[in-house]
């Protein structure tokens, strides 16, 4: 293991292990804590991996503890990686009104490009290219990578996935944001983080992103009828008619009496499992 992380915990789950590290980021500028879902495989060799992205105000903690994925993990053999949603640290500014859906908590999985957060707030390089090398050079996996998120991490997983052609076997979401430029949620990060030019948010929406995706990688994408942020925050038709307008293979699941929480994700997270193995044990 490399000393680049240290390991700050671990728990046995279904025959592999839930352990969570910390280390020294050079693209935030600060320390961040991260965790991994090991499957039994692993034990005898390197295992594909899913990214796993949370929303608003998580952590690391709330998909390894609430999602109950790891049952499902380990009878696939594909590890899950699930970082940190912003930088952390006295250093580190959040929402100058205390709010919760700026800064802290909230990175939005982009670069930050405007003062005083393009300092710390690199969220999209950190879980792209330097969390997953770290991973790759320190644990038993494979660059083989899916990607998947919920939420704000929903957005984040699309935005990486449109972004990164052949960098990823899969990607999926749960409630994605699928259209920021056009919600209040997506507004308010976009203009903290990027500055108030309109064109450039383009670059991190997922809706904009399909016309010239450079990969028509299949998205599979679940949302509850019942989600209290439905109409004014996710926005999931967007998505389906820019799919549809550029030819973009797109699994769009309307489900039912489901809202925005974890008992949402947990009811749906096996087929998201079974969706990205398929990929990435190809």
């Amino acid at each position: 293991m490399s000393a680049a992380i240290e390991q700050i915990g671990a728990n046995r789950s279904f025959g592999g292990w839930h352990k969570r590290f910390r280390h020294a980021s050079t693209t935030l500028g600060c320390d961040m804590v991260f965790a991994v879902y090991l499957p039994p495989q692993a034990e005898q060799g390197p295992v594909p991996v899913l990214y796993w992205l949370s929303g608003l105000t998580c952590n690391d903690e709330n998909f390894m503890q609430k999602a109950g994925a790891q049952r499902m993990a380990a009878a696939l053999g594909i590890a899950i990686v699930a970082p940190d949603t912003s930088p952390r640290g006295t250093d580190v500014p959040g929402d100058p009104d205390g709010a919760w859906d700026f800064g802290l908590g909230a990175g939005f999985y982009v670069n930050a490009t405007a003062a005083p957060y393009d300092r710390h707030y690199r969220m999209y390089d950190y879980v792209v290219s330097e969390l997953p090398a770290l991973v790759e050079a320190s644990l038993p996996v494979t660059p083989v990578r899916g990607i998947s998120g919920h939420s704000m991490g929903g957005h984040g997983a699309l935005v990486c996935a449109l972004r990164n052609p052949g960098r990823y076997r899969s990607v999926s979401a749960f409630a994605p944001i699928c259209h920021p430029m056009d919600c209040p949620w997506g507004q308010k990060a976009f203009s903290g983080y990027l500055g108030t030019k309109r064109e450039d948010w383009k670059a991190w929406d997922a809706t904009e992103l399909i016309a010239t995706a450079g990969e028509r990688l299949p998205i599979l994408v679940d949302q509850g009828e019942a989600d209290g942020f439905l109409a004014e925050q996710l926005k999931p038709e967007a998505l389906r008619e820019a799919c549809a307008a550029a030819g973009h293979p797109l699994t769009l699941r309307l489900q039912p009496g489901y809202d925005h929480s974890y008992y949402f994700i947990a009811s749906f997270i096996e087929d998201h499992l079974q969706h990205h193995a398929a990929a990435l044990r190809r």
